[in-house]
């Protein structure tokens, strides 16, 4: 029998960062804070980012095939809040961060980070309440050096 408690506390001990993935359908742009991501293959470069089914954002992935994720600075908590809430709830998530659109994807990157991949999607699970996407980078770049923002730093908690 599952120990329900046991599996809770187990399942967020999985060291995660956060991340802002940024998605577009024709001229709409949106972001979302990921922390559910992680490199699958050396060759082809694939990582994985698993986003929840339920969301406008899955929806642009899912009809586009491409996303950036954007990696945030420890200390950009801040940042990460902002992409929290769906844009049917608070409207224009970038309309005060500074961001570019990527010459790959055309996916929103944001300006402040220490630098981001662009991905184009080769596969998909859909399995529970998130797609696993499977995607192959194909653009990347570095803003900055500096630390990584990870979700254990922020208190908040995404698993179990």
């Amino acid at each position: 029998m599952l120990d329900e408690q046991a599996k809770k506390t187990m399942l967020r001990k999985i060291p995660h960062g956060l991340y802002i993935c940024g998605v577009k359908d024709g001229e709409e742009l949106n972001g979302f804070t990921v922390s559910w991501v992680m490199q699958a293959s050396f060759e082809p470069p694939l990582i994985v980012n698993c986003v929840r089914r339920d969301s406008i954002s899955h929806e642009m992935l899912k009809k586009s095939e491409v996303f950036a994720i954007s990696f945030l600075e420890a200390g950009q908590k801040d940042l990460a809040a902002n992409f929290f809430k769906p844009k049917r709830r608070v409207g224009n998530k970038f309309e005060e961060v500074e961001f570019y659109e990527g010459q790959e994807t055309g996916c929103p990157i944001i300006k402040d980070s220490l630098g981001y991949i662009e991905c184009k999607v080769v596969g998909t699970v859909e399995q529970g309440d998130h797609t696993v996407y499977v995607a192959q980078v194909i653009g990347s770049g570095v803003h900055r050096q500096g630390d990584p923002l990870l979700l254990e730093s922020t208190g908040w908690q995404y698993g179990g």
